[in-house]
């Protein structure tokens, strides 16, 4: 999320409309609906996690006991047993 000064974003009849309602204050603006990314596109942490979740699986499938991927992924034992069942 960006700050930006009304002033040099909208024109002088729309600021002057905004500040019959709100004056110097912080106003959030969302997004228009639809142009929202999903969760984590932006900087590919979903793909990161996901690929962090496979290699657990696999690690676990080949003989890696859930106190080991605990430790080696910094994760509790009930975050890797989530991520185990969820396949």
């Amino acid at each position: 999320m960006q700050y930006k000064q009304a002033a040099k974003i909208f024109p002088e009849h729309l600021l002057t409309e905004i500040q019959k309602y709100t004056e110097g204050c912080i106003v959030y603006i969302p997004n228009k609906i639809g142009s929202r990314k999903e969760w984590g596109l932006k900087t590919n942490a979903k793909t990161d996690i996901s690929e962090r979740n496979d290699n657990i699986r696999a690690e676990y499938r080949s003989g890696k006991s859930l106190r080991e991927l605990s430790g080696k992924y910094f994760l509790s034992i009930d975050t890797i047993k989530k991520i185990l069942y969820s396949q």
